[in-house]
């Protein structure tokens, strides 16, 4: 569906001097430099995949978007979004794409909600019967019963991007870009939303490419994401791996029986205790040195134990790490 080889773009960024108005300045002085927002990447995104896109601010996610849906022109590079080049077929590409800005909007500030969707259904030449339908799924999927009539400025941060959601699948497209869909919205919201991208990937098989900072989003929605940072790709692959690559640290927590002491920390040979809370202990090991298993077998051969739970190293941490190490 999505095929990006060797892309590149590239930004020329002005020198400031002291002195001089910004009209002036970029009059008489072409100092500067060459910023490459996106340096060489290259991806495939095979048809209904849901694919989480990861960066720090700058990073060129953004930037990728952009060209994917043909509003910046690369560089350098080759790039095919459902058989077409979007930036030479810019017309036949917006008709087979949907997208969601989560600091933007695509609808009428002024006008209710129904009334943007209205004007929605002729801009993509939806024929009334296919709009009609599709309108009656996201109002009952998105609840939007409730603010239809609401104009778009009335309405709450997760009310508008409800609407915003069902007018970017409007017209049915193949593909959705995602941009922070989920920015600023609370743990109900932010639920809701995700539920909906499930079932739209599930049910309608749209391909989905999703950037955002909030690694929930991808934990429960993505099987696979890329890592990207001073516009390189720097990781691609699924959750489970990148954990296994870069989450080393396992924890295990251990509740000791009522009336267990153990004269301070725990001792137990291949781990350490990280932090502890009465009974509760967190003993922390390393995946490649200890298994689960052989750390349980110690820590009951040597303590009387109420129960004992494995927690994974968060997503989040290993990304950051990512960000802050590089590969």
């Amino acid at each position: 569906m999505i095929e990006v080889e060797g892309l590149e773009k590239s930004f020329w960024v002005a020198k400031h001097h002291r002195g001089l108005s910004g009209s002036l300045r970029n009059l008489v002085s072409r100092d500067g430099q060459e910023v490459r927002a996106v340096d060489d990447i290259s991806f495939s995104i095979e048809r209904g995949g849901m694919v989480g896109y990861l960066g720090p601010n700058g990073a060129g996610k953004s930037t990728t978007i952009k060209m994917l849906t043909g509003i910046f022109v690369p560089s350098g590079g080759r790039v095919n979004v459902d058989g077409l080049v979007p930036w030479r077929q810019r017309r036949e590409l917006a008709a087979r794409i949907g997208v969601v800005f989560g600091q933007r909007t695509q609808l009428w500030w002024d006008l209710p909600l129904i009334e943007s969707l209205e004007l929605l259904r002729h801009i993509y030449r939806v024929p009334k019967p296919r709009f009609e339908e599709n309108l009656a799924n996201f109002r009952a999927i998105l609840e939007l019963d409730g603010f239809l009539d609401t104009p778009v400025r009335q309405l709450s941060l997760g009310q508008r991007m409800r609407g915003e959601l069902a007018a970017a699948l409007l017209h049915d497209p193949p593909i959705l870009y995602l941009d922070e869909p989920t920015i600023g919205l609370d743990v109900v919201g932010k639920a809701r939303i995700r539920e909906f991208l499930l079932q739209v990937n599930r049910e309608r098989g749209v391909t989905v490419l999703l950037t955002t900072h909030d690694m929930s989003d991808v934990t429960r929605l993505c099987g696979r994401i890329m890592v990207i940072d001073h516009g390189r790709l720097l990781y691609d692959g699924g959750l489970a791996a990148i954990r296994d690559r870069f989450g080393v640290e396992r924890t295990l927590v251990v509740d000791l029986e009522s009336g267990e002491e153990t004269g301070g920390p725990l001792t137990v040979p291949g781990s350490h205790e990280v932090r502890s809370d009465g009974p509760r202990r967190w003993l922390s090991f390393r995946r490649d040195e200890t298994t689960a298993s052989q750390l349980i077998a110690a820590v009951s051969a040597r303590y009387r134990i109420r129960d004992l739970t494995l927690e994974e190293p968060e997503i989040e941490g290993i990304v950051r790490r990512i960000y802050e190490e590089g590969i």
